[in-house]
């Protein structure tokens, strides 16, 4: 049986969950918490496979919170549960959250989503790549590409399709926004699985947000690579992949939906090593 910890502020609003998932009593064992402190305390006297938070909340907020769990608890599958959007407590969740939900959320929706999550820990056999997993806030990005970022962003004369283009050749960037544009913060009704399309969902702003305010594209630091790994050798083999299985789709007669997603996929396939 799964342990879910819930934490909110408001006691409605735990109240409200509580009666919602009472049909999930015999799958899930659900603990409820009105603060982080609370929450915290909760976790050291017992363990928990999920942690559901609230983002603005009194004294340490759902941000400060996830965090901290996954400092000192990195096996707990950390879910943000918010009815916030488009400020800087929501983008700073970003790198501490493994799903992002929005309020209101169905119960079937929030079983998907805990599905989805356990589904792939469980896929991680080994405990300590686990913890290694879990642990990772974001991915390294080439720094002369993270560059290019930067110097685009503060460009008066930056444009959408420039920005895309830049984080499409990166396997960090085309990542990490691709997770964020696919979650509920951005309530998209239909899968993106191509960075540039992720670009236009999110907008400048929101780009500009994530990348200057919470540095979630992190630029890879040479000194903490080993010599036998080589950043460059990995971009040009992930984007070559790319180009082929783009290529392979195309002679194939796909459709364009199915040729983006193979540039992605070609892209993303050997992401893992950056961890």
């Amino acid at each position: 049986m799964k342990s879910i910890l819930f934490v909110d502020d408001e006691r409605n609003v735990l109240e409200g969950l509580q009666r919602m998932l009472y049909p999930m009593r015999k799958e899930w064992r659900m603990v409820f918490a009105q603060s982080g402190e609370e929450a915290l305390k909760r976790m050291e006297e017992e363990p928990f496979d999920v942690i559901v938070s609230d983002m603005r909340m009194p004294g340490m907020d759902g941000a400060t919170l996830l965090t901290e769990v996954m400092k000192r608890f990195p096996q707990t599958v950390r879910i943000v549960l918010t009815g916030q959007t488009g400020n800087e407590s929501v983008f700073r969740s970003v790198g501490p959250a493994h799903q992002f939900l929005m309020k209101p959320c169905n119960p079937t929706a929030l079983k998907a989503c805990v599905d989805r999550a356990f589904t792939l820990r469980d896929l991680l056999n080994n405990d300590a790549i686990k913890r290694i997993v879990a642990r990772v806030e974001s991915l390294p990005a080439l720094p002369a590409t993270y560059t290019r970022l930067i110097k685009e962003l503060q460009s008066p004369e930056t444009s959408l399709a420039a920005i895309g283009k830049i984080i499409e050749s990166d396997v960090a960037m085309t990542a990490k926004v691709l997770q964020l544009v696919n979650s509920a913060f951005f309530g998209l009704r239909q899968h993106v699985a191509s960075a540039t399309q992720a670009v236009t969902y999110l907008g400048l702003d929101t780009i500009k947000a994530l990348v200057l305010m919470t540095g979630v594209f992190a630029q890879a630091h040479v000194t903490r690579l080993t010599a036998a790994f080589s950043l460059d050798g990995l971009w040009r083999h992930s984007m070559l992949v790319g180009v082929y299985a783009q290529a392979i789709s195309r002679n194939a007669s796909a459709d364009e939906e199915t040729i983006r997603n193979a540039f992605t996929a070609g892209v993303l396939h050997d992401a893992g090593i950056l961890i």
